[in-house]
Formats: structure tokens, sequence, C-alpha cells
């Protein structure tokens, strides 16, 4: 009896999530269709446009012509400016700065067409990657849906009693809870640790405020602006590390270029990223241990190394990957083992992994370099 119920209680969820992906399918097709007109619509947006910005130049190339006649007229008489009489010559003086007026107006307005004209041309880029990406997305979902509505049908057959239900169940609660504890011990040592120093801290102020230290309350009040904007940082970096979407849609250098930045605008540090070899995407394993290990790297030398300049520099090269991180930190003894050097231990176990090589050079006071280098086969 209690196997009939999970059978029919399976046979509900399955038939649920037939019905989400059925209506995810639908909603993804009325995103691609809406973005396909837009694109025609701006594609003729941008023949216009195109348009207008062929007869500004025409019409701009013609009026500098008359110009450059005028401005000869114009040095003609100020030079023999006793053969002709004021009229004249204030007539040609108005003409001359009327067309250069004029000239100047159809250029800037030339120049704002062709700004028009980039951004719509930008614009039909991104909604064609749109469109392409919705139309994979579809024909994605569509294989889901085939599976199922046909072969995860036969998942009842497979499963031949309550027990190896109630097993299988188990693995996938057992594998979100491993990712919760992952979670909750990142935001129990991080913000919720600073958040409990931040309530005691607004304690003092309250006391040394009714004391009359209006000194020592200010500078208790910048603590916490610190301690608040650490928080905030150390949750966008827990909800970041779950996963960068930005590394699946970019690639591995435009995400690496906007972590840099967002990072260095909360820490308020100079971060410099150089690009060497060719901008390419690859293979999935390699952007997210790249990205890793650069996240890992710079992290490492913010918090610990309280650097003031950091630069970070990856090179795509024909067969190998190149990762260097170097800081102008307080540097370390790297012959000296320290406890709970966890991260430096993944990175290593990462590099590993790949068959590469990695190496740390640091010495007190003078900073750190972290040297990567990875064989890469793009097939």
């Amino acid at each position: 009896m209690a196997v009939k119920f999970s059978e029919k209680a399976l046979d509900h969820v399955i038939d649920e999530m037939i019905e989400v992906v059925d209506h995810s399918k639908d909603e993804i097709f009325n995103i691609s269709e809406g973005a396909r007109s837009e694109y025609e619509r701006l594609q003729m947006e941008l023949k216009e446009t195109k348009d207008k910005v062929s007869q500004h130049i025409e019409n701009g190339d013609q009026l500098e012509q008359k110009v450059r006649f005028s401005r000869q007229r114009l040095a003609e008489v100020s030079k023999y400016f006793d053969r002709y009489s004021e009229k004249e010559i204030r007539q040609v003086y108005e003409n001359t700065h009327k067309m250069q007026t004029k000239l100047a107006m159809l250029r800037q307005e030339e120049k704002i067409l062709r700004e028009k004209r980039d951004d719509i041309e930008r614009r039909l880029v991104n909604l064609s990657n749109t469109i392409e990406r919705a139309e994979g997305l579809a024909s994605k979902i569509t294989v889901i849906l085939n599976y199922l509505q046909d072969d995860f049908k036969q998942v009842n057959d497979m499963i031949e009693d309550a027990k190896e239900k109630q097993a299988f169940g188990l693995k996938i609660i057992e594998a979100q809870e491993d990712e919760r504890r992952k979670i909750s011990r990142e935001i129990h040592d991080g913000p919720a640790q600073m958040l409990a120093n931040i309530l005691l801290r607004s304690e003092i102020i309250g006391k040394v405020y009714r004391q009359g230290e209006l000194d020592k309350a200010v500078e208790e009040m910048k603590r916490i602006r610190e301690m608040v904007r650490s928080s905030l940082y150390e949750v966008r970096r827990i909800i970041y590390d779950l996963r960068p979407m930005a590394l699946d849609d970019l690639g591995l250098v435009p995400t690496i270029k906007k972590y840099i930045s967002t990072i260095a605008d909360y820490n308020n540090i100079k971060v410099d990223f150089i690009m060497m070899g060719t901008e390419k995407r690859l293979n999935q394993k390699y952007e997210i241990a790249f990205f890793r290990l650069m996240q890992e790297a710079l992290q490492n030398a913010i918090k610990h190394a309280e650097a003031t300049l950091i630069q970070v520099k990856l090179e795509i090269g024909h067969n190998y990957l190149t990762l260097m991180i170097k800081d102008n930190g307080k540097g370390f003894e790297t012959d000296v083992k320290k406890d709970k050097s966890f991260g430096l231990i993944g990175m290593k176990e990462r590099v590993e992994i790949l068959d590469g090589q990695l190496s740390i050079q640091s010495e007190i006071g003078k900073g750190t370099t972290v040297s990567i280098k990875v064989p890469y086969n793009a097939t």
C-alpha cells in the first residue's frame, strides 16, 4: 500500500514538473519572439540612422568646401581692405560666420547620429545573442520535456520498493544538507560574527554618548561603518562564490574583469588586470578552475597581505594557460608552514588536477607573487 502511494506521489511530482517545464518553454518562446520583433525594429532604425549619417557627411563635406571658399574670400577682403565697402566686408564676414556655425551644428548632429548608430549596433548584437540563447534553451527544454514525458515515466519501474525510493530521496537531502552546512559555516564565521560585533559596538556608542564623550562615539561609529561594509562584502562574496552566472554566459576573461572591478571598489584598493594572448572561451573546467584560483589568490592578497596594489595577469597561449597574481603587501616566509592554510592547499590541489604548476614567491615586506601554469588542450 505504501509503495502504491509513493508511486502515485512520484507520478504527481513528474506531472507538475512537466507542467512547469512546458510553461517555461512557452515563456522562453515569448521572450525569443519579443527579442526578434525588437531586433527587426532596430534593424530598420539602424538603416534609417545610417542613411542620415551618410546624408550628414555629404552635406557636411559640401558645406566645409563652401566654408573653405568663404574663408579665402574673407582673407582676400581683409588683405585688400580699401577695395571693398564696409557693407561688403560685413556681408562676407557674416556669411562665413553663419556657415561655420552651421557646419559645427551639422558635425555635432553627425556625431550624435554616429553614437546612436553604434548604440543600435551594440543592442542588435545583444539581442542576437539573446535570441540564440533562447532558441538553444528552448531546444534543451524540448529534450527535457520529452525525457520527462517518456523516459522519466519509467522511473517507477526501476524503483522496486519504497526502501529504494527513500534511499534516493535521502541522497538528495544529504547533498542539500552538505551545501547548506557549508553556506551556514561561512555565514557564521563571517557576517554573523561581524553583526554581533556591530551590536556590541552600538551599545558602546550609547554608553560613551551618555557620558558625553562625543569623540569616542564618532570613532566607534566609523568602526561600525567599516564593519558594516565588510559584512556586506562578505554576504555578496558568499552569494557570488556559489557560482558567478557571468562565467557561463560570458566566459573567463569578462568574469574576471567584473569580479576585479567589484572587489576593488568594495575594498578601496587598486587592482590592475592584464590580458595577454587571444581572448576566447575555454573548456569549462579550465574557466572554473582559473576563476577560483584567481579568486582565492586575490582574497589572500586583500585579507592577509594588506596590499594596496595588486596586479592580475592572465595569458591564454597556444598550449598553456598562465595566471599571475602579484601584490605589494607585507609578504610572508614561504618555508614556514602555517596552520589552517586551507586556501593554499585548495589552490595546489586544483592546479595538480590540471597537471599544472603552482609557485609562490614571497618575502617579508616585499609582497607576494603567485604563479600558475597549466597545459591547455582546446579539444
